[in-house]
C-alpha cells in the first residue's frame, strides 16, 4: 500500500508532466502564404486552444521538397499552399497522410475537397477577365473567348510557371478535354500583347499603361487597388471593368488555398485541431475579410471591399482535385504551344 506522502507526490509528478505536456503543445506549419493577416489568425488559434503555432513560409515547391529531404524525422504537422495544383506534387512525394475529420468534411462542400481526403480548401480567389471600358466594347465572356481571334494582340496574363494558370488550364482539360485545351492555349499565345511577365498586378498595371487592353487576373489584386494606393494601377482602377467568365455554363474558376495533414506529422492531434480550426467560422471570415479572399465554407458574410465585385456563378461541377490531377498534362499543353 502506498504511504500518503508517495501518492501524494506521484499525483504530483503526474500534474506536473501534464501541465508540461499542455505548456509544450505545439502545430508546425509549412506554409506558401505569405500574408501578414495571417499572424492574427494562428494568434487567435492558439488564444482558443493553447497550441502554438511556428510556422515556416517559402514557396510551395521549396516546402515540399524540404518535407521529402526531412522524410520521417520531419517537424511539420500542416502543410498549406496557395493552390490546390501544388498539392498534386506533395501527393506525388509522398509527404500528405489522409485527414479524419467529420468537422472538415461537413464544413467543406465536397468539390473542394480531395476524394481521399489528403487535402481540402480553406479560401479562394476566382480568376477572372478584366478589360478597358474604354477600348473595349465587347469583352470576352468565357475563358474559352480568349482564345478567339477578335482578341489578337490584346491579351496580358502571367507565365505558365505560374500555379494559377495551370489551374486554370487544368480545370479547361476536366471541361472540355485536352484537345481543346491545346487549342484554347494556343489561341490565347496568338492573342498575347507582350510575352508573359510580372504577378498579377502587372496584367492589370497592363491595362492601365495601354500594353493590353484585356487581362487575366485573380480577383484580390485587383481589389487591392482599392483598399490601397497600388502603383500603376489604384489612380486609374475606375477605367477598368471586369467579366465573371462562364456565367452561362460551368461558372467561374476558382483557385483554392489548401491544407493537409503532413505524413510524418509528431503532433497528429494539434494537426487535426488547426485543420478543423481554418473550417470555422472566425477563421472563414478572417479570409474572406482580411484578404478579400472568398471562403471555402458556405453562408460566411463578406465585407464591402470583397463584395464590390458583385454576384457570381462559381464553377461548383469541375472537381478542384482535377486541377491536381491534371497540372502535369497543363504544362505539356503550355510547353507544347510555347506559352512562356
Amino acid at each position: 500500500m502506498l504511504t500518503t506522502l508517495t501518492a501524494r507526490l506521484i499525483a504530483a509528478t503526474s500534474l506536473i508532466a501534464i501541465s508540461s505536456a499542455a505548456m509544450a503543445a505545439e502545430v508546425n506549419v509549412y506554409s506558401s502564404r505569405h500574408y501578414d493577416s495571417d499572424d492574427a489568425l494562428y494568434e487567435e488559434f492558439t488564444k482558443q486552444t493553447g497550441i502554438t503555432v511556428n510556422r515556416i513560409e517559402g514557396k510551395a515547391d521549396e516546402l515540399i521538397a524540404r518535407l521529402e529531404a526531412e522524410g520521417d524525422n520531419s517537424p511539420a504537422d500542416v502543410l498549406i499552399t496557395v493552390d490546390a495544383g501544388r498539392m498534386a506534387r506533395a501527393e506525388e512525394a509522398g509527404v500528405l497522410q489522409a485527414y479524419d475529420s467529420d468537422v472538415v468534411d461537413n464544413a467543406v462542400p465536397s468539390h473542394l475537397r480531395h476524394p481521399d481526403d489528403l487535402w481540402f480548401g480553406v479560401s479562394q480567389r476566382a480568376r477572372i477577365i478584366f478589360y478597358d471600358k474604354e477600348r473595349v466594347e465587347n469583352p470576352p465572356r468565357t475563358y474559352e473567348a480568349l482564345a478567339d481571334p477578335e482578341y489578337k494582340g490584346q491579351i496580358c496574363i502571367r507565365s505558365s510557371s505560374n500555379v494559377y494558370n495551370q489551374s486554370l488550364l487544368a480545370s479547361i482539360i476536366e471541361a472540355d478535354g485536352a484537345d481543346a485545351a491545346k487549342e484554347w492555349a494556343q489561341g490565347v499565345v496568338d492573342n498575347m500583347a507582350r510575352a508573359p511577365q510580372g504577378g498579377d498586378t502587372d496584367q492589370l498595371r497592363g491595362l492601365v499603361s495601354g500594353e493590353c487592353d484585356i487581362a487575366v487576373a485573380n480577383h484580390y489584386y485587383f481589389l487591392r487597388g482599392f483598399d490601397s494606393d497600388v502603383e500603376g494601377l489604384s489612380a486609374k482602377i475606375d477605367s477598368i471593368g471586369w467579366v465573371w467568365p462562364n456565367q452561362s455554363g460551368r461558372g467561374a474558376h476558382l483557385n483554392l488555398t489548401a491544407a493537409a495533414m503532413a505524413k510524418s506529422s509528431p503532433n497528429p492531434e494539434e494537426a487535426l485541431a488547426l485543420l478543423e480550426f481554418l473550417t470555422g467560422e472566425y477563421a472563414q471570415y478572417h479570409f474572406a475579410n482580411q484578404n478579400n479572399e472568398y471562403p471555402a465554407v458556405p453562408g460566411v458574410g463578406l465585407d464591402a471591399d470583397t463584395a464590390r465585385l458583385g454576384f457570381f456563378v462559381p464553377d461548383t461541377s469541375t472537381p478542384t482535385a482535377s486541377f491536381s490531377a491534371n497540372a502535369k498534362q497543363a504544362q505539356e499543353i503550355f510547353n507544347a504551344v510555347n506559352w512562356q
